[in-house]
């Protein structure tokens, strides 16, 4: 069964039954086959947020994956995930990632095939330089996947990130700023935003693609609302399209898996007061549900 297109004005519903009709590329036993995810971001402040992300990437099924984080970092980066490997970057004084440093990443770039940019970056200038290097960098077909300050950089500048594959994973302050007004209603706006940036939208549970298809997963448990959590969203959707899922449908799948996770951890934790890493860590289990 293929999936199913939803139209301009009406989401189509995200089931289990709509998801196992649009199964995910099959894995080989191959660690490249799985596909490359290159995360970039850890500055000096928030490097967890790059270990979130690419921790998420490998729970749903990504075969390799890089950091690309601050050089003050790298290190411990390294330790605490060992499954990874790590690229040190230059800083400024205050520890933030420099732009003109994803250089020294060029070559893992290339090689991706699906880049997460954002997580942990701290300096809007700095990454609105990074932007346009790292799209020229990364390969014709790699996926980019722009998060926290690399929408900020985009917003206002759709070409600012090449013209390849891509997913933008906005929360509603940041698709405010990407539509330059406050967001009001999550449909028509993840719909807005697809066809101006030319990329598929993740926002708040709706996934939105540039040719009008809109999927809806719903407003998600509100425990979900914590430190960390769109790292882990924006992790596993970069780790699906790594596998070589489709861009729309790397952006159903992880955003269903995201919020899935959520619900689990709801039940068995509590409404309240789960972590980004829990969520992370429940996404393998989701995952196996729905295959």
């Amino acid at each position: 069964m293929r999936e199913r297109a939803g139209s301009a004005s009406t989401a189509v519903l995200v089931t289990p039954e709509l998801l196992r009709g649009w199964p995910l590329p099959e894995p080989s036993g191959s660690k490249r086959s799985r596909g490359q995810v290159m995360v970039v971001g850890g500055a000096l402040r928030s490097p967890g947020a790059a270990l979130l992300a690419g921790r998420a990437a490998l729970r749903v099924g990504a075969g390799r994956l890089t950091l690309a984080v601050g050089r003050s970092v790298a290190a411990q980066v390294a330790v605490a995930l060992p499954e990874s490997g790590v690229v040190p970057l230059a800083e400024t004084a205050s520890g933030s990632v420099r732009g003109s440093g994803i250089r020294d990443a060029a070559h893992d770039l290339a090689g991706a095939d699906a880049v997460l940019l954002g997580p942990g970056l701290d300096d809007a200038d700095e990454t609105a330089k990074m932007l346009p290097r790292a799209a020229r960098a990364a390969g014709r077909d790699t996926v980019l996947v722009l998060d926290a300050y690399a929408l900020g950089a985009l917003a206002g500048h759709p070409r600012l990130a090449g013209t390849g594959p891509r997913i933008l994973t906005p929360n509603t302050e940041e698709a405010s700023r990407l539509l330059g007004r406050e967001a009001r209603d999550l449909d028509a706006d993840s719909l807005e935003l697809a066809h101006r940036y030319r990329a598929v939208v993740s926002c708040f549970g709706r996934i939105a693609s540039p040719d009008g298809r809109l999927y809806s997963v719903g407003d998600g448990d509100p425990g979900l609302g914590t430190s960390g959590s769109g790292d882990a969203l924006a992790g596993a959707i970069a780790g699906l399209a790594a596998r070589g899922a489709d861009p729309l449908q790397a952006a159903v799948w992880g955003t269903q898996l995201h919020a899935s996770a959520g619900d689990a951890l709801a039940g068995s934790v509590g409404r309240l007061g789960y972590l980004a890493s829990e969520i992370v860590d429940r996404l393998t289990a989701e995952l196996d549900a729905l295959s």
